[in-house]
């Protein structure tokens, strides 16, 4: 292997002084749109760096570093509104961009939604909550990482014949939103993932997967063994897989595949699919979705929590809330224009949720497999079949036939099928280990019965 240069971060911690860059920016940016005869501003001013080493069978493939910065602003005139970008902080670039947002405002319609959230729910105390821990990024460490985990899925098991690659990535990102309410918040965040992906057998009867582990503080990864291992052995599970005759049966979703379920329960509860009437949960606020026992809390100021802040992207304070409590929705997912739209106040939710935790009824997976006498554990899905405006669901699926809590084999190529609506009023089992690689924590769901549909007699 070739010796390769490292492509390095400063040593010496200067977050404090490129967020003061980014607050000094966005500050002349407001006072620029002023001066411009703008009613109310917003600008969101970013730097982020990062570096990602990938390899494949014991050599490095590719070593990219980056390094970016912009500002993005949007200019109010009444209720006309105006947006534009830059990269470069030079003041004839910022001028530029404001005269470019105030030239857009001009001609766009007027909407009576439009504007900033109101000023009355702007985040008073912008906390830390632990998300900064930058190290030194070593190019020939990243490399060397990876190599490592690779070598130890390819040696875990001899069924392992080849290599998708193995990739280290770390990226470090500061940032700063102010707007003419006088509101300024700042942030600052790390990542760090380490991902492998194994292929297990030969010719058509290769089977692929992987594993990878992702956290805020390096020294949180998995070890780059427990990677490599855990992705060959994911690899050599899906061999020999079989097909399953067509009917209904419980379905269970691991707590990989059990996010996204959830996931597709936010969209339907958030802002956009409301106003715009595409949602199979229009109208539910206040009346049972999932089963009396559970309950979906919002929890935005967990410490080391991957999306814990003080204020969501339009400075409005996040708290700690219910989504559903008891079963019952108890509220939608709103930034302030899908909250005027629909005639109600932002819920702290403009660019997304924080940190959801998801109540369990169960111990674990094992325990909901050992009390399913025969059930299918989807450990893989695809496609897109998910239809939001009447929640009919059908998407490829792969995992395994559970009988008596033990596997009896590997499953692919069939459908499960099922409405969301039915399935979130219906599933009787959450398992309280969930994935912790996700702001989302859910553990594994049981549905009862799910139409699978296969070739097998």
């Amino acid at each position: 292997m070739n010796t390769l240069t490292p492509i390095d971060v400063p040593a010496r911690d200067d977050s404090a002084e490129r967020i003061a860059l980014l607050t000094s920016v966005a500050e002349q940016v407001l006072e620029m749109c002023k001066a411009r005869g703008a009613t109310q501003s917003e600008v969101d001013c970013s730097e982020s760096s990062g570096l990602t080493a990938t390899v494949r069978m014991g050599e490095a493939e590719t070593v990219e570093s980056n390094r970016d910065r912009g500002v993005s602003l949007t200019v109010y005139f009444g209720q006309r509104k105006g947006t534009a970008s830059t990269g470069d902080l030079a003041e004839e670039s910022l001028q530029a961009t404001v005269e470019q947002a105030c030239a857009i405002a001009k001609y766009t319609e007027t909407d009576p939604a439009s504007g900033l959230a109101d000023a009355d729910l702007m985040a008073k105390d912008i906390r830390d909550f632990d998300l900064w821990h930058p190290t030194h990024y070593d190019a020939d460490a990243f490399v060397a990482e990876a190599i490592a985990c690779e070598a130890a899925g390819r040696a875990f098991d001899k069924r392992i014949t080849n290599s998708d690659g193995c990739t280290m990535a770390a990226s470090s990102a500061v940032g700063v939103y102010a707007n003419s309410h006088g509101f300024i918040g700042t942030e600052r965040d790390t990542g760090y993932t380490l991902a492998c992906a194994l292929i297990a057998g030969e010719g058509e009867a290769m089977q692929r997967e992987g594993w990878y582990t992702t956290a805020i503080r390096r020294d949180a990864l998995e070890s780059a063994q427990s990677v490599g291992e855990r992705a060959a052995s994911e690899a050599v599970a899906r061999l020999s897989p079989r097909s399953l005759p067509t009917g209904a049966m419980p379905v269970v979703f691991s707590p990989e595949m059990a996010r996204g379920l959830i996931g597709a329960f936010l969209g339907a509860v958030s802002g956009s699919a409301l106003y715009r009437e595409a949602s199979f949960l229009l109208d539910h606020a206040g009346k049972p979705v999932f089963p009396s026992w559970v309950d979906i809390l919002e929890t935005p100021h967990v410490p080391g929590g991957f999306r814990s802040t003080s204020f969501d992207a339009e400075g409005v304070a996040t708290r700690e809330s219910a989504i559903v409590a008891g079963g019952v929705l108890q509220r939608y997912l709103l930034g302030s224009y899908s909250a005027r739209k629909l005639g109600l106040t932002s819920t702290g939710n403009a660019g997304g949720v924080h940190n959801l935790r998801v109540n369990a009824n169960a111990p674990d997976l094992k325990s909901i497999l050992q009390d399913t006498p025969r059930c299918f554990l989807v450990t893989s899905l695809m496609g897109q079949g998910v239809n939001m405006i009447t929640g009919d669901y059908s998407r490829g699926a792969a995992g395994f036939l559970v009988e008596n809590g033990e596997i009896a084999y590997a499953v692919d190529g069939i459908t499960i099928a099922g409405n969301l609506k039915t399935m979130f009023q219906e599933m009787d089992a959450i398992s309280a280990d969930f994935d912790p690689r996700s702001h989302l924590h859910v553990g594994a769901i049981r549905v009862p019965s799910m139409t699978v549909a296969g070739n097998a007699a």
